[in-house]
């Protein structure tokens, strides 16, 4: 497992320097000017000049992806062209964001869609399979934007003044603050790598104020990653629902199930431990795909619920033509989805041993 291990990540290395080639050059061949893209009315001729002479825009672009290299050696994602801000400090604020709505929202599809295709495949052609195919159906053609807009509208205006009530955006209400975590801790003096970290978990709010038994905070948070967490978590739930029950009835088809239901063996331990754990692969294969596509389907989301997260910056970025922001965004996904896909690799070894003996 050790060298399986390791030959999976060398072979991400070429991996990631692929995608930073093909992103860092289709930022800088779209058409466009990034001066006047930038400073709008300001962008005189004089100013753009100073501006592509500032960021190396005027040398050849072999030229600057060899600087640029060099930079990410040395752990540098750049300077935000737009907020004049090193890339590293913008993704602090503002990836915890994406990540804990990204959990979350998997968390939701993985708990209610697991159920409801086993639910379906257990009861093949009932009116609950019928009825959960259509859901998923539904869930799969309604847009992102058009679902949270619904959702906003049910839960914040139909509702309101009701127990059922949620916040419709922002991650916190007014006169809410979850406290960093280096003043809770009294680490104001940390510098660095750790202090990146510290301020890292303080953005993610769940976690800050989990660890630090702020729970009127926390509560406050939960709310407000609700309806968030369900918009962007529909489609992938309908996605592992459907995956999970033609996977279901799959196996269930096998003579071991057979074989085992004729030992005469409780239903339900047949389907979970003769059906289900065989089952697993697949649905584990849709879930490490469906976090990489809920990092990047977290643009419209966090655009309707007025979040600041990574994927609102990732709109920005590409509107304002801030390739630096571009590059250094699309580098952190690559690498997270990397490593779940890692992950998952990992754990097919561990749900079925024949493929450690292959």
């Amino acid at each position: 497992m050790t060298q399986f291990i390791l030959r999976r990540l060398l072979v991400t290395i070429p991996v990631l320097f692929g995608i930073v080639f093909f992103v860092f050059v289709l930022a800088r061949v779209i058409p466009g000017d990034p001066c006047r893209a930038v400073l709008g009315e300001r962008a005189t001729d004089e100013v753009c000049d100073a501006f592509i002479v500032r960021y190396g825009l005027d040398q050849p672009i072999p030229a600057q992806f060899v600087i640029y290299l060099g930079q990410l050696v040395q752990g540098d994602l750049g300077d935000s062209i737009k907020h004049s801000r090193p890339v590293t400090t913008l993704l602090i604020e503002r990836l915890p964001t994406t990540i804990e709505l990204t959990l979350l929202a998997l968390t939701f599809a993985i708990v209610v869609g697991v159920p409801l295709g086993l639910i379906s495949a257990v009861r093949r052609n009932s009116a609950a399979d019928v009825g959960t195919m259509m859901f998923a159906n539904v869930g799969v053609s309604v847009p992102v934007f058009v679902l949270g807009l619904v959702l906003a509208y049910v839960f914040a205006i139909v509702l309101k003044d009701t127990p059922f009530a949620l916040p419709p955006s922002g991650r916190l209400s007014s006169g809410v603050s979850v406290t960093p975590l280096v003043e809770v801790w009294g680490l104001q003096d940390v510098t660095g790598a750790p202090r990146g970290v510290l301020d890292f978990l303080s953005g993610m709010y769940l976690v800050s104020a989990l660890i630090t038994a702020q729970w009127g905070a926390w509560f406050d948070a939960f709310r407000h990653m609700i309806l968030p967490a369900i918009a962007l978590g529909t489609i992938p739930l309908a996605i592992i629902a459907r995956i999970t029950r033609s996977s279901l009835l799959e196996v269930l088809g096998h003579d071991y199930v057979r074989t085992a239901r004729a030992k005469g063996l409780r239903e339900n331990s047949v389907i979970l431990r003769h059906g289900a754990r065989n089952a697993l692969l697949p649905i584990v294969t849709v879930i490490g795909l469906q976090l990489g596509l809920l990092l990047s389907g977290a643009v419209l989301t966090e655009t309707v619920f007025n979040l600041a997260g990574a994927g609102r910056t990732m709109y920005e970025a590409i509107t304002g033509r801030d390739y630096v922001v571009i590059q250094g965004l699309t580098l952190v996904i690559a690498v997270i989805y990397v490593t779940v896909n890692l992950v998952v690799d990992i754990l097919y070894g561990v749900l079925d041993p024949r493929v450690r003996l292959a």
